[in-house]
């Protein structure tokens, strides 16, 4: 690496230094309303919702996602992420005849695209890992390809219905055998695809972030070191006088009233 460019200017900066950073080339927000997503159970819990005769949904997660990063062939520079998401939606369920209701969990898929811009790079990229009292191990070369980072809020469970097999009108492209094994094993059993009298669609609501980042060396001003303003004090208080200055949560009894800045 180059040496570095020592210089003060006025606003009291000492020097630019070389540091190798992610870079966000392009991105975007997207708020999608997925209808009629359709739950995967594992056979005991299908078993469950054959025999039900009501649900509600209590609460959807997003529980893992698959991403994979292509170039596009005829447009140099811009890339194709597709992004699997992997929910996973709690259910009450009622059976009726006297019996109380039961959870159920089960896990709906929905894919989606999104082509973005991240540069152009034609290298192969090699690092090493220091281990101690051994060599030092290579890592497996990588390509120069932009990463994609996607950032995902809790869904909103917007509706949850029970339809005959016959009449489903779910838009899932995927079966269950598209569901990974760590999910699998989170929920005690592989999931049913076939044979099973009623099914459950969802409609959730999903707020997303996509990032296109490339590892790139920037010129950085540097100005001072990082020293912490705050000594760390042992703590030996008493645990009630601690307890004692807390304030009280308010809006946790009353829950604040404000305007709503929602632009829908």
């Amino acid at each position: 690496m180059a040496d570095n460019n020592k210089y003060v200017s006025a606003g009291g900066c000492k020097e630019a230094v070389c540091v190798d950073a992610g870079r966000v080339y392009d991105s975007c927000s997207d708020k999608d309303c997925l209808e009629d997503l359709r739950l995967f159970f594992t056979e005991r819990d299908q078993m469950v919702i054959d025999h039900a005769v009501s649900i509600r949904a209590k609460k959807a997660e997003v529980i893992g996602t698959y991403i994979d990063v292509e170039a596009l062939p005829f447009n140099r520079g811009y890339y194709s992420c597709d992004i699997t998401f992997f929910f996973g939606v709690t259910l009450e369920v009622y059976s009726g005849h006297g019996t109380g209701c039961c959870n159920v969990r089960g896990v709906a898929i929905f894919q989606k695209k999104v082509i973005l811009f991240g540069s152009e790079g034609n290298v192969k990229v090699f690092t090493s890992e220091f281990c101690p009292d051994h060599h030092d191990r290579q890592e497996m070369p990588t390509r120069n390809m932009p990463r994609c980072n996607v950032q995902v809020a809790e869904p909103v469970v917007l509706s949850a219905r029970l339809v005959e097999k016959c009449d489903c009108g779910c838009k899932c492209d995927c079966a269950a055998s598209c569901i990974p094994a760590y999910v699998c094993e989170q929920y005690g059993g592989n999931f049913v695809d076939c044979g099973t009298e009623k099914l459950v669609l969802v409609s959730l609501g999903i707020f997303t972030i996509v990032q296109l980042i490339r590892n790139v060396q920037m010129l950085m001003p540097i100005y001072d070191f990082c020293m912490p303003a705050k000594e760390c004090c042992p703590n030996t208080e008493n645990p009630c006088d601690i307890f004692k200055k807390m304030c009280f949560p308010v809006d946790e009894f009353f829950p604040p009233k404000g305007e709503s800045n929602c632009s829908c």
